[in-house]
């Protein structure tokens, strides 16, 4: 097998060979244009000595990418097939790079370790069913990420960078906002990709930050998150009576918090929300 990034010939080789059929369950559509990976890689960023994670590294594409440009890549994969295959894959193409990967046979949201060098950036083309509760869970679980640049599906970027007040923000533009500060980074169209998705991608540039600063805890604040937005365009005092057990008592903590208990949480950024999680342990 040549060496270098794969082409759309050697995609479908591959598949061939691992009698691999992609599983829309498991978000399996594979880049397979070796401009676009770099285009990705580069607008990742990072630095020489950087460690990337990788999640749902698939058939290789991106893996070799960054393996030209990084100290080390962990990569995550559920697919046994594609993580057994991966390993001989970058043997046989990137030879040098080859002491730099690990690889990990795992669902990502089961993954709370890695082998050192530490993760320093995630970097991935994220499966579309999981991409938010993955991104999420890397976020909380490796503190060494201080960066990062994941692909998704183009509405579920605009969902992740959108600003308090638009019509996409929610849970997952107030969670990621916990951990960082996101923006979109490009499109990639969907013919750059084996077998062909009917949406659109995005990229989401991500950069670390310190939380706000509360007295409440993590899931405090995002237990209030989840119940602001379980029901959509709802008065915060009516949304939020799960939480604090009456309309009355829930105007008093959105008040002593300095937010109109007759707002929406689509108008409350993160910080809004930790600070009224500190007000009433929750």
């Amino acid at each position: 097998m040549a060496e270098g990034l794969l082409d759309p010939r050697t995609i479908r080789e591959l598949a061939a060979e691992l009698d691999l059929r992609p599983s829309k369950q498991r978000g399996q559509n594979f880049v397979h244009d070796a401009n676009t990976v770099r285009r990705i890689v580069a607008a990742a960023d990072l630095q020489p000595d950087d460690v990337a994670l990788e999640i749902g590294p698939g058939l290789g594409s991106l893996t070799l990418g960054l393996l030209e440009r990084l100290a080390w890549v962990h990569a995550i994969e559920i697919d046994d097939r594609l993580a057994g295959r991966l390993v001989q894959t970058v043997a046989e193409r990137l030879p040098a790079a080859a002491d730099r990967l690990t690889v990990t046979e795992a669902d990502a949201l089961t993954v709370t370790t890695l082998p050192d060098p530490q993760p320093t950036a995630v970097v991935a083309n994220l499966p579309y069913n999981v991409s938010v509760p993955v991104l999420l869970h890397v976020l909380a679980t490796f503190g060494s990420v201080r960066s990062g640049l994941v692909m998704v599906q183009s509405e579920v970027a605009d969902r992740l960078v959108a600003p308090p007040g638009s019509k996409v923000y929610g849970v997952p533009s107030v969670k990621l906002a916990w951990y960082c500060s996101a923006r979109r980074a490009g499109s990639v169209p969907p013919g750059v990709f084996w077998p062909v998705p009917n949406v659109d991608s995005g990229l989401v540039a991500l950069q670390r930050r310190d939380p706000p600063v509360t007295t409440a805890t993590r899931e405090q604040v995002f237990a209030l998150v989840d119940a602001a937005f379980a029901q959509r365009r709802k008065m915060l005092r009516s949304a939020l009576v799960g939480v604090y057990g009456s309309s009355a008592r829930a105007s008093e903590a959105l008040l002593a918090a300095g937010i109109d208990p007759t707002a929406r949480g689509e108008v409350l950024d993160v910080t809004d929300f930790a600070r009224l999680a500190a007000i009433e342990p929750v």
